[in-house]
């Protein structure tokens, strides 16, 4: 007999029905006559109650079934006559594939603070709040895969492995066959790279934007969605060394259009978790953030405010004069914080918000310049809870203007040759935004850390799993 998904049990009305389960125990409870068997498979919130007659099938060769145990439970199919589910299954056979030790089982049935569970990462994903994250992962990708498939964009794979900085900050991780106790120097007593394996420094990748720009001028548009690497030491609940981006790359898009399509792509993303994960969002909300769902809610049906970076300095620079305090300074140049992003959705809008029109000395060297010579065309895409969830930009398309910033910022031009090509030949105007996907996840499941929100997080001296 094939097995049977809980979450397909859960839904069945074939009452008498012979069918086969199998997963995890949640929990075991009973009294002399009949026990009852949580069961779950990770399809699904829910669990499947297993119902056991000990006159049928004897107390004795069910002893190993206990918390954490995997089991096939083969039986009927009935109405479930207790609360909280329609269905369960009156067994008639019990398979014990694998036992867990009711002593040392770390999965005990309590309540566990996050840090415990992720110094056992590798067995949170069975407990129910991970469960829950995780199928809205797969979800959160699937969603934003089939939007971009949609609206006509492909999908690009650029490289991990890269021998330039699209950011600029060089806070890289490297990556060499060299044997790092034996490093060769050149003359000029520099690391000799010639018998390297790519035979120059090469780094791990922090952005797949600058090879997608290059799809986008000869596909019209496409998209990223990668694992990408910053060697940061920053030890926030906002921060990992590794994490997931989406980066699309549009050609003959403006300033206006970007903000179009920031918009209109978050949005899709979070109506697809209410229209098709609302089980584990309903779990998250009641035992993460009760303020879920209605936040969620509210992001889909509320326009987005769009508001110049001067605009936005002036009014954090009233709240300052009207006694708001604020941990950083806030002046015009500056680079807003966590903190000021989340005043002006949270408290000053009550909405999300879309910045534009930055400084350009606090921006990327690629940002298209305004007339006025001092901002550029970026945007920044500020949730409440989150702070900045999308930052994009107009590309500047002009070669001159692209070489001028670069020498500006002493960016080595052995590394832009390719880069700038693309200013050479056939050059348009073209705009993209990056989304870190763990941040869109924080905001989807009201999680509070982000090491919560990726199944085996990458920080600072953690590397485990």
């Amino acid at each position: 007999m094939s097995r049977t998904k809980v979450q397909d049990a859960l839904q069945m009305t074939e009452y008498g029905k012979q069918i086969v389960v199998k997963g995890w125990v949640r929990t075991r409870r009973g009294n002399k006559n009949v026990g009852f068997i949580a069961l779950n498979d990770g399809s699904t919130i829910k669990n499947l109650q297993i119902v056991v007659d000990f006159a049928k099938i004897p107390e004795e060769s069910i002893k190993a079934v206990t918390t954490g145990a995997c089991i096939a439970a083969e039986g009927q199919l009935v109405k479930s006559e207790g609360k909280g589910q329609t269905v369960e299954v009156l067994a008639n056979k019990i398979e014990v594939y694998g036992t867990a030790d009711p002593e040392s089982y770390p999965l005990q049935k309590k309540g566990h603070s996050m840090e415990y569970l992720r110094e056992i990462a590798h067995l949170r994903p069975r407990t129910n709040t991970f469960g829950a994250v995780l199928r809205l992962r797969h979800n959160m990708a699937y969603a934003i895969h089939t939007y971009f498939h949609e609206h006509g964009f492909y999908y690009f794979h650029t490289p991990i492995i890269t021998g330039s900085d699209c950011e600029g900050a060089g806070q890289m991780f490297s990556v060499t066959t060299q044997d790092l106790s034996k490093i060769k120097f050149d003359e000029n007593g520099k690391v000799d790279y010639s018998d390297d394996f790519f035979g120059k420094p090469t780094s791990l990748t922090v952005s797949g934007q600058l090879e997608g720009e290059l799809g986008a001028t000869a596909l019209g548009a496409i998209y990223t969605f990668g694992p990408t690497f910053r060697a940061e030491n920053s030890n926030t609940p906002r921060h990992l060394a590794e994490f997931w981006m989406i980066e699309p790359e549009i050609a003959f898009m403006d300033l206006t259009e970007l903000m179009d399509l920031e918009e209109d792509f978050v949005k899709y993303c979070v109506r697809w978790a209410l229209d098709h994960c609302y089980d584990d969002l309903e779990f998250l909300n009641n035992m993460i953030d009760n303020s879920l769902i209605e936040r969620l809610k509210g992001v889909v049906n509320t326009q987005f405010k769009r508001l110049p970076y001067t605009e936005g300095v002036k009014i954090l620079e009233e709240a300052v004069k009207k006694g708001r305090k604020f941990e950083f300074p806030v002046y015009w140049g500056c680079d807003l914080a966590s903190e000021h992003e989340r005043y002006l959705v949270e408290e000053y809008f009550k909405c999300p918000v879309i910045m534009t029109d930055y400084p350009k000395e606090i921006k990327a060297f690629y940002m298209k310049q305004n007339t006025d010579g001092k901002t550029v065309q970026g945007t920044d895409v500020l949730f409440p809870q989150i702070g900045e969830i999308i930052g994009g930009s107009v590309r500047e398309e002009s070669y001159d203007k692209l070489m001028t910033r670069i020498e500006e910022l002493h960016i080595p031009m052995k590394d832009m040759w390719w880069y700038l090509d693309t200013r050479r030949y056939g050059s348009c105007p073209h705009a993209g935004f990056g989304l870190g996907f763990e941040r869109l996840m924080l905001f989807v499941t009201g999680m509070q850390n982000i090491r919560d929100v990726i199944p085996f997080p990458r920080t600072p001296k953690t590397a485990e799993f």
